[in-house]
């Protein structure tokens, strides 16, 4: 990439900070972003046996503030967010429509009158526009972009939560997976949430974007001595597809209903009424017709995003995502088949560069961490 290049592109609190630790970076939905600094799959593996630190300042913020705040949520997310107590945060989808994605987000429930969506980087002027479209139909509710209010760290990891609890008060062991809580991280004002992207345990912090180097350098010093180290995006997408996490742009988007995704636990049932509601509804009585699912290659090769799935010599659907895993130490992927081909063990082939490459179907997640 040029530096004329370089310089129209985004970039995060943390920019100065890669560069420094030698991360190569990578343009990523128009910013500035790391891709991987010791190597994706060294990275990967810190992840999954110690810990690992994200720079994700690029995911967007919008926040939804009033007295109709819930009902406006509601309107465009497919979750219900009434059954989230205040501090709690669940996954979902902004609706289209069709029944389909204009993003995916997660919803954080700050009050009974103040919601938080964090959307992802290349979708965040277009979820803003669709966004404050819907909320117009509502008396007291607005919608701001609040995204230059945060930058956001990641510390994922079996260690992420000693390395956190060594740098606040806040006793971490009160926090429930995809709950959260606000105080102070190394002296820094945070947002504490217990979510990630990365099928393990740790936290993701919310902090003012002056002191995210400050936030940033004290989680890393910390993390030192239980291995903690940087990583990139490279890893973090290798981590996500390994536990089945969905990508806006490869398995989810506007041509993609949530059923179809295989996200029909994101979906409130029992709400009145919201954007895609009848479509969904349509398609859960009736069937879809197609279904994402997971495939492990058998043969030797890598299946990687919008190769061809053919079932008993027909082309029958593509694949979503692909990756030789670090830690499972097999090529796997998702694709998007035929319902009447989506059960488990099902042989399917695809088409790598001209080579049909042996595969079956398996279940998702590929990977998921034990609880204690």
């Amino acid at each position: 990439m040029t530096e004329s290049a370089t310089s129209t592109l985004k970039q995060t609190p943390l920019n100065r900070v890669h560069r420094a630790l030698g991360a190569r970076m990578v343009e990523f939905g128009g910013w500035d972003m790391p891709v991987e600094y010791s190597g994706i799959v060294d990275e990967h593996l810190a992840v999954r046996t110690r810990a690992g630190l994200f720079d994700v300042s690029h995911m967007g913020q919008i926040e939804i503030a009033g007295a109709d705040a819930l009902a406006a949520v509601n309107r465009i997310s497919s979750n219900d967010a009434a059954k989230l107590a205040v501090g709690q945060a669940h996954y979902a989808a902004l609706m289209t429509p069709k029944g389909a994605f204009v993003d995916d987000m997660l919803v954080y429930r700050f009050s009974d009158v103040h919601f938080l969506l964090v959307v992802n980087a290349g979708n965040i002027e277009k979820d803003c526009a669709w966004i404050a479209g819907q909320v117009k139909g509502f008396a007291d509710a607005v919608a701001v972009n609040t995204s230059a209010r945060y930058a956001l760290i990641a510390v994922q990891g079996p260690g992420a939560v000693a390395i956190v609890q060594s740098l606040t008060s806040v006793d971490l062991s009160a926090i429930k997976y995809y709950w959260f809580a606000t105080g102070e991280v190394a002296g820094v004002r945070a947002t504490l949430s217990r979510t990630g992207y990365t099928g393990e345990d740790g936290f993701e912090l919310f902090v003012p974007p002056a002191q995210a180097e400050r936030a940033w350098q004290a989680v890393l010093d910390a993390g030192k001595p239980a291995g903690l180290i940087p990583c990139g995006l490279g890893a973090r997408d290798t981590l996500r597809l390994e536990a089945a996490m969905r990508l806006y742009g490869n398995e989810i988007d506007e041509t993609t209903t949530v059923l179809e995704a295989d996200l029909g636990w994101i979906v409130g049932w029992k709400k009145t009424d919201f954007v895609g509601a009848d479509v969904l509804r349509r398609q859960r009585a009736e069937g879809v017709t197609r279904k994402l699912v997971g495939f492990e290659v058998l043969d030797r090769g890598i299946a990687r995003h919008g190769h061809d799935v053919f079932v008993a010599g027909e082309k029958a659907g593509y694949v979503t995502s692909g990756t030789q895993t670090p830690f499972l130490k097999k090529a796997i992927g998702m694709a998007y088949v035929p319902v009447a081909s989506a059960a488990s063990d099902t042989a399917i082939e695809i088409d790598v560069r001209g080579r049909r490459l042996r595969a079956r179907v398996v279940p998702l997640p590929f990977y998921k961490r034990a609880r204690s």
